[in-house]
């Protein structure tokens, strides 16, 4: 597999011109080489005129399809030509040995997607309140998620990848879910490795924490208000993935976080404050406030898509009868 990855990468905006321009360099710069790199720019003329002209032999593509992160990817996808097709975001710079340990398990025939570690690179100092069971509102690895190499239900975004006969199996990223520019929904991969899993029952997408990549987080993602919306916007894109493939698969990764993984951090939080961090009440207190404005909205978009659901069916209903 290693010399026949595809890495893909989106970009969206000029402002993180340096960021991109690490990204790039770092997957250039792996102990194995690639198949090829492929910048993916979503309806930016400027930009895409800038990287096409920086970086000459590297295929830079102007995203045709709908504007937006799921776009992108794949339009990406559709210029792929490895039999490995590997992203990872235009924020993020890749271990030097990130694409030779992301492969390794697809020795395993049954395996068809691997995604990796992904580390918080905070412009700032890491807010002490934020707790790790979250960090998934950054993109970026979450307490719960295995220590060791093993099956997963689905990937993060910045650090994944699959064969390419997935995309043969499933309908590619939709669009609907994913983030368009600064937008903070999500869930478009979430819904994806489900779907996946939905028509091959038999494939494994497997998480394996040595292929390991950096993150950048701006200093306006580590603030409360951040914090908040995106947690509200996760729990509107959970309500379209569960339309889409059901509660029992949509929330089935959700369900264990919550009843585990979510009361454990409540309770380091408060053991902490116990004993002297301070921090720990507000780590505490900001599961707990997730966990309410996550569900809430969820509950609050499933109702209303319920309801959208049942007036469309009348209004046909209607329309039969005359």
């Amino acid at each position: 597999m290693v010399g026949n990855v595809s890495v893909i990468i989106t970009a969206f905006t000029d402002k993180r011109w340096n960021l991109l321009v690490q990204a790039i360099e770092s997957v250039q710069t792996q102990t194995v080489a690639v198949r090829e790199l492929i910048v993916v720019i979503d309806h930016n003329p400027v930009l895409l005129e800038r990287v096409a002209k920086t970086f000459a032999k590297i295929k830079v593509l102007n995203n045709v399809q709908e504007r937006g992160l799921s776009g992108a990817r794949n339009c990406g996808v559709a210029a792929a030509t490895g039999s490995i097709i590997a992203f990872m975001d235009d924020d993020a710079i890749a271990a030097p040995d990130w694409l030779a340990n992301l492969v390794e398990p697809y020795k395993q025939p049954q395996v068809m997607g691997v995604g990796g570690w992904i580390e918080p690179d905070w412009e700032a100092v890491a807010p002490r309140w934020f707790p790790a069971e979250f960090l998934w509102i950054v993109g970026c690895t979450y307490r719960g998620t295995p220590n060791v190499a093993a099956p997963v239900r689905n990937l993060i975004g910045c650090n994944m990848s699959f064969r390419r006969e997935a995309f043969d199996n499933a309908l590619g990223f939709r669009s609907g879910i994913g983030r368009v520019e600064s937008k903070p929904l999500g869930c478009e991969e979430t819904e994806f490795c489900i779907n996946l899993h939905q028509r091959r029952p038999d494939s494994v997408l497997m998480y394996q924490p040595s292929a390991r990549v950096r993150h950048h987080v701006p200093s306006a993602r580590a603030t409360l208000n951040y914090f908040v919306r995106r947690c509200f916007f996760e729990g509107k894109s959970k309500a379209l993935v569960t339309q889409l493939v059901g509660a029992s698969d949509g929330l089935s990764a959700e369900r264990k976080h919550t009843m585990t993984v979510l009361p454990s951090g409540i309770w380091h939080g408060l053991r902490d404050a116990l004993y002297g961090d301070v921090f720990g009440l507000g780590r505490a207190a900001a599961i707990v406030l997730g966990l309410v404005i996550t569900a809430g909205s969820y509950a609050a978009s499933s109702a209303m898509l319920g309801l959208n659901g049942l007036t469309a069916m009348a209004q046909s209903i209607l329309s039969f009868r005359t």
